[in-house]
C-alpha cells in the first residue's frame, strides 16, 4: 500500500500546487508563482491556515478580488502562459467579484486558478453568511456562476475528491489549446476537514507543454495554395508570441515576402520597422494593412481567433475568391472562415511550412507595393506624433511621447476605452512584450491590476499603464498592493472628463454623446457630448486620489510637461502617476475600416436617421466565408 499523510483539504491543496512544474523545449519552471488572496470566513481556516504553514508558497495580499485575477492573467501573459497564480477568496461577494476576471482570462486563453470559498457541504447550518439560497435545490451556490467563464469547473464536496480533481485542473491549465480560468469551488467546512492523502500526490510533477504539428497532407495543400496565390497576407495573432515563434515568423516573412497585419494580441510579433509589417488590421487598423486585406486572395491567420475588430465585422476581406489558411493550436479557431486548418503550434508549423515553400516568394511588384504602404504609414504616425494641439494635447501625440521617450525595454499595458484603438494604430513595438493589450475582453479596470502582474513577471523593466479616467475610476486599488510589495509601476492617466471612446461612438451613431461625460445634470438631464456645450465639471481630483493611495504624482499641463515627466517617473523609487488632461474630441482617423454597432431602426432624431442609412450601406458589405 502507498504511504499516506493526514492533512486537511486546504493543506493538501497547497502542498500539491507548490510541487507542480511545466516544461517546454527543455526549460522547466514552477507553474505557480504563489497565490493572491483576500481572507474571509469562507477560506481563512482552511486554505488560509494552509498558506500560513507553507511560507515557501508565497501569499500576496490584494485589495480587490477581480483585480487579483487580472494580475494573475497579466503575469501569465508575460510568461507566455508557462506560469501563473492561484487566486483565493471567501464565499459570497469575494467569490463573485472574481467572475469578471475569470471571464477575461478565459476569453484571452490565459491560465488562472480560481479558488473561491463555498457554502457548507454538510448543509445543517445553512443558510450561512453570504449564502444565496435556492428554493429549487440545495446543490447550488453563487459559484455556479463561474461555469460559463471557466475552462474547467469542479466543487470539492469531500476532501478525497481533491485527489482526482487537481490533475484535471492542471491538465487544462497547461494545455496550449484549452487553457483559461479553472475554478475549484471549496466548501468552507471541507477545506478544514482531514483525509489520509497518498504522499505520491505531493511529489514533484512536470507537465510537458507540447509543440504539436499539423497533418502533413494539410501542410502540403497549404503550401500549394500559397504558391498559387497572387496577393497573400498574414494575420499575425497572439499565438505567435505565446508560442515564442517570433524569430521563426520573421524568417517566414523574409523568406516568402508575404506582408503581415497584426491583431491586438499579435502586435509585437514582428518589429514595427520591418518593411513588410503593415501594422494593425481591422477596425483599428492602418492605411497599410487594411487595403492589403481588402484585396487579398489568401489570408494566412496565425494564432488568431478572428474577432470582429480583426475582421472589421466581416468587411475587411472583400476579394470574391478569398481563401483562408489558419495555423492554430485550437481546432475551434483553426476551422474559422471555412479555412484550411493547420492544427498545431505556431513555431513548429511555420518551420515545416517554410521548408515546403523553399524557393517561393511573392511577386516583386506586390512586395514593393506592401513596402510602400508601410513607409507611407510610418509617415502618418510621425505626423500624429508631431501634433501639438491647443489648449489641451491630443491623445495621439501623448501616445507618441510615451512610445518614443520610455525605456527601450519597457512594457505598455492597456485594456479599454479609446486608447486601445489609438495604440493599435500608433504604437511602435520594439520587442514582443512592448505592447500588452487585454482586448479580448477589453475590461475597464484591468490596467493597473494587470500591470502589477506584468511587473511581478518582469521586475527589471519599466511598466507603463496607459489609461483614461473612466478605467481608472473602475479599479485602482492595486496601487496600494504595488507599493506594499515594492513593484513600481507608472500610471499614465489621460483625464478627458468621461468616456471618450463611447462618447465618440455615440456621436457616430447620431446620439450626441448622451451620458458619456462626467458632468452635473442640468434640470435632471445629463448633457450631450457636443464640443463647445457649456457644462459643469465634477470636482474630482484623480491625481489627489492616487496620492492618497501612496503613489508619487506628477501633474502635467502641456506636452512638454508630459515629456519631462516620463523621465522623472522612470527615475522614481515607487509607483508613480503622470496625470494630464487631454482633448476628448481630437481623434486618430479611421483607415478604411468599419465596426458593426447597430443603429436604431426608427428614431425621431435626424442624426440617428442619417447614421442608420450609413449603417445599412456598410452592413451590406458583411460577408460569410463558406
Amino acid at each position: 500500500m502507498s504511504k499516506t499523510r493526514r492533512m486537511t483539504m486546504g493543506q493538501a491543496l497547497i502542498a500539491f500546487l507548490k510541487n507542480q512544474y511545466c516544461e517546454r523545449d527543455g526549460v522547466e519552471q514552477r507553474f505557480f508563482a504563489g497565490a493572491f488572496g483576500i481572507f474571509g470566513h469562507g477560506c481563512i481556516a482552511g486554505v488560509g491556515q494552509a498558506l500560513q504553514q507553507n511560507p515557501d508558497f508565497r501569499y500576496y495580499q490584494t485589495r480587490n478580488e477581480q483585480a487579483m485575477v487580472h494580475a494573475a492573467a497579466g503575469y501569465a501573459k508575460m510568461k507566455n502562459r508557462m506560469q501563473t497564480f492561484a487566486c483565493i477568496t471567501s464565499i459570497g461577494p469575494g467569490a463573485t467579484n472574481m467572475i469578471t476576471g475569470a471571464a477575461g482570462a478565459t476569453v484571452n486563453r490565459l491560465p488562472v486558478l480560481c479558488l473561491p470559498g463555498d457554502i457548507f457541504a454538510r448543509r445543517n447550518v445553512a443558510p450561512v453568511l453570504q449564502q444565496l439560497e435556492s428554493p429549487a435545490t440545495q446543490d447550488i451556490s453563487v459559484n455556479d456562476c463561474f461555469k460559463p467563464v471557466s475552462r474547467y469547473w469542479d466543487r470539492i464536496n469531500r476532501p478525497d475528491q481533491l485527489i482526482t480533481s487537481l490533475p484535471e485542473a492542471m491538465r487544462v491549465l497547461t494545455s496550449p489549446s484549452d487553457t483559461g480560468a479553472v475554478t475549484l469551488a471549496l466548501p468552507q467546512d471541507v477545506q478544514a476537514e482531514a483525509w489520509d492523502y497518498p504522499v505520491d500526490l505531493f511529489e514533484k510533477r512536470v507537465w510537458h507543454v507540447p509543440r504539436n504539428r499539423p497533418d502533413i497532407t494539410a501542410l502540403e495543400r497549404a503550401a500549394e495554395w500559397i504558391r498559387r496565390s497572387k496577393q497573400p497576407m498574414i494575420v499575425a495573432g497572439g499565438g505567435i508570441i505565446y508560442s515564442d515563434a517570433m524569430e521563426m515568423f520573421k524568417q517566414f516573412v523574409d523568406q516568402t515576402g508575404i506582408p503581415a497585419g497584426e491583431t491586438m494580441a499579435g502586435k509585437g510579433s514582428l518589429r514595427y520597422d520591418h518593411p513588410l509589417n503593415l501594422g494593425g488590421i481591422g477596425v483599428t487598423g492602418t492605411s497599410a494593412a487594411n487595403p492589403i486585406a481588402r484585396d487579398a486572395d489568401l489570408v494566412i491567420g496565425i494564432g488568431t481567433r478572428y474577432s470582429d475588430f480583426t475582421t472589421a465585422s466581416k468587411t475587411a476581406f472583400q476579394n470574391p475568391g478569398v481563401r483562408f489558411i489558419n495555423i492554430n493550436v485550437a481546432e475551434f479557431d483553426a476551422f474559422k472562415h471555412s479555412a484550411l486548418p493547420l492544427l498545431g503550434d505556431a513555431r513548429a508549423t511555420l518551420e515545416e511550412l517554410g521548408m515546403l515553400l523553399e524557393g517561393y516568394t511573392t511577386a516583386p511588384a506586390y512586395r514593393e507595393h506592401a513596402k510602400q504602404l508601410h513607409g507611407a504609414w510610418e509617415t502618418e504616425v510621425d505626423r500624429i506624433y508631431a501634433i501639438r494641439n491647443k489648449p489641451l494635447p491630443s491623445q495621439g501625440e501623448l501616445v507618441g511621447a510615451v512610445n518614443e521617450l520610455s525605456s527601450p525595454g519597457s512594457i505598455m499595458v492597456c485594456a479599454s476605452g479609446s486608447l486601445p484603438g489609438d495604440l493599435h494604430k500608433l504604437w511602435r513595438s520594439r520587442h514582443p512584450k512592448n505592447y500588452h493589450l487585454e482586448y479580448g475582453y477589453s475590461c475597464m479596470g484591468y490596467e493597473i491590476a494587470g500591470a502589477l502582474g506584468v511587473k511581478m513577471a518582469a521586475p527589471d523593466r519599466q511598466v507603463y499603464i496607459m489609461q483614461g479616467d473612466g478605467g481608472y475610476l473602475m479599479l485602482n486599488a492595486e496601487i496600494v498592493t504595488s507599493i506594499q510589495e515594492g513593484h513600481k509601476i507608472i500610471v499614465v492617466l489621460f483625464d478627458n472628463f468621461g468616456y471618450k471612446s463611447i462618447g465618440s461612438l455615440s456621436r457616430s451613431l447620431g446620439q450626441e454623446g448622451f451620458a458619456t461625460r462626467y458632468v452635473f445634470p442640468e434640470n435632471g438631464v445629463l448633457p450631450g457630448d457636443q464640443d463647445g456645450v457649456d457644462v459643469r465639471q465634477l470636482p474630482v481630483d484623480l491625481a489627489g486620489n492616487a496620492e492618497s493611495l501612496g503613489a508619487l504624482v506628477i501633474r502635467c499641463k502641456t506636452y512638454d510637461d508630459f515629456a519631462a515627466a516620463i523621465k522623472k517617473a522612470e527615475a522614481a523609487d515607487r509607483t508613480t502617476m503622470i496625470y494630464i488632461q487631454n482633448d476628448r474630441y481630437v481623434n486618430v482617423p479611421g483607415y478604411d475600416s468599419w465596426w458593426d454597432v447597430h443603429v436604431a431602426e426608427v428614431s425621431e432624431m435626424p442624426s440617428v436617421q442619417a447614421a442608420r442609412a450609413e449603417w445599412e450601406k456598410m452592413r451590406a458589405k458583411e460577408r460569410y466565408f463558406l
